[in-house]
């Protein structure tokens, strides 16, 4: 027994001396690297201990999300905006005690006024379907006033789009399939379908990569494709066109946009066959005379001179030339990968470019022929009815969605390592999301935002929310006081 107790204690001292020793050799290994190479600085000065310094600084995002950062602090998206996400998802309790964490001092910040009297419950009436594309062949009456931004088959993964196209069936809304073509998780839900058409034409082009009228009649003869919306920009990278990483480029991806498997993904920074007003609307017509479907564009706004040109055209053609719809993009957007100096610095904010757009359709008298789509960051009630407010007719939001999907804003969208299976093709990462389980999330996230702001619309007296106007809503300046939206946006 002595003899084995023995035994067992030499042989743990063994392996134990083996680890140290191996430990020490790494070290000296590590250490020899770190002192001889030059590239990094601190590793140079500091070998070894330097190389925790980048390990902290990966950490350090989700240190800050998890125990740091207040409910109102972080960027993109703050603790308390994606909790009442979640909670709209999920369909728990909405309500919070005790008073409200948001600062409602910083210029910018949006406070609805109430009236005296407002709405009763039994005087509310649902939100109005509206028709959009009278003039083309097949008018889509658009059930929701929210629904799916653009996010390309690619970009995110089959689970989410299967489970974004099966709750948007049930929620009545649409899905927009972003630059990266159509694909067959997009159709198997169900739902409204709007067929965005990028710059490289993912989806509907040709060998030579030009856009094919013969597939855009394919896209025509498909009873769920609703609309054909042509992106000009987007909110993540205006100026610059849609990025896919190699990795993310599949055999399956790449058929579906025809493009070569393994490679890159790298859209033009504009549409090469599109180079002014004229262009634009000669481009929108072949659109919606071969489809059939309404079709419009979507832009971040920065410069707007061309709009004046672009509604003086369709005056001068005659308003069945027009866009169906404009969708206004905020520059602060979005899901998409984009160079830091475009997502930071480029493009107007939505709560200056959207009344911008609003009141230049008044100014040419085209606000009731054109329909006007509101996108970026708008994932919260309060947002959303800003939006309305200002003049919008809907309400598009990604990053809303790909909350209710489970996103936890790792800020890995842009690799292949999401870890909720949500922006990744690695298929180990794709079963943490059953899209069985997220439709119902998709579904009554949709459901509970539309319904709150409603909630908005009638404590400011109005029966349902498109009747929401400028003088329900004030803006916060920078002195602290708050005056009303008509007052620096005048109706026109």
């Amino acid at each position: 027994m002595v003899d084995g107790t023995f035994s067992l204690v030499q042989t743990l001292t063994t392996i134990f001396v083996f680890v140290i020793g191996a430990v020490l050799l790494l070290v000296v290994v590590v250490f020899i690297i770190d002192v001889t190479q030059t590239k990094h600085s601190v590793r140079r000065n500091f070998p070894v201990i330097g190389r925790f310094r980048y390990m902290f600084e990966h950490m350090g995002e989700f240190f800050r999300q998890y125990f740091f950062a207040q409910d109102r602090e972080e960027m993109p998206f703050n603790r308390a905006q994606r909790s009442w996400a979640y909670r709209a998802a999920k369909g728990v309790d909405g309500t919070v005690a005790f008073g409200s964490t948001l600062n409602i001092t910083p210029p910018g910040t949006p406070i609805f006024v109430n009236c005296a009297f407002p709405t009763l419950e039994i005087d509310t009436v649902p939100t109005s379907p509206l028709v959009i594309g009278p003039y083309a062949r097949k008018p889509y009456e658009a059930m929701s006033i929210v629904n799916v931004s653009a996010m390309s088959y690619g970009a995110i993964s089959k689970p989410a789009v299967l489970a974004l196209s099966h709750g948007s069936r049930m929620a009545g809304n649409w899905l927009n399939t972003g630059e990266g073509g159509l694909s067959p998780w997009h159709l198997e839900g169900g739902c409204d379908i709007v067929f965005q058409i990028g710059t490289a034409k993912y989806g509907v082009r040709d060998s030579d990569g030009n856009l094919s009228d013969d597939k855009l009649r394919e896209l025509g003869d498909l009873e769920q494709v609703k609309m054909i919306e042509l992106k000009l920009s987007q909110g993540a990278k205006p100026g610059k066109g849609g990025i896919l990483p190699a990795v993310k480029v599949t055999a399956e991806i790449a058929e579906i946009r025809g493009i070569k498997e393994g490679v890159a993904s790298i859209s033009p920074n504009r549409h090469p066959d599109i180079n002014s007003a004229n262009d634009l609307l000669d481009m929108i017509n072949r659109l919606r005379d071969v489809t059939g479907k309404p079709a419009g564009f979507k832009a971040v706004i920065g410069a707007y001179g061309w709009l004046d040109e672009l509604f003086d055209e369709i005056n001068r053609r005659g308003i069945e030339s027009a866009p169906d719809f404009i969708t206004v993009d905020s520059c602060d957007g979005g899901s998409g990968a984009a160079p830091m100096s475009l997502m930071d610095n480029v493009g107007l904010p939505i709560k200056e470019s959207l009344p911008l757009v609003v009141d230049m359709l008044n100014r040419h008298g085209l606000r009731d022929r054109i329909r006007v789509i509101a996108s970026g960051k708008l994932i919260n009630p309060a947002d959303a009815a800003a939006a309305l407010c200002m003049g919008a007719d809907f309400i598009n939001t990604a990053r809303g969605f790909m909350f209710a999907l489970g996103c936890i804003q790792a800020l890995q969208c842009n690799k292949n390592t999401c870890p909720t299976g949500v922006t990744t093709h690695n298929k180990r990462l794709q079963r943490g999301l059953v899209p069985e389980n997220k439709a119902m999330r998709v579904k009554r996230y949709s459901e509970t935002l539309r319904k709150e702001i409603g909630t908005i619309a009638h404590s400011c007296g109005v029966r349902e929310s498109r009747a929401l106007r400028r003088h329900h809503c004030r803006i916060v300046q920078s002195d602290g006081r708050s005056i009303p939206l008509n007052e620096i946006y005048p109706d026109v």
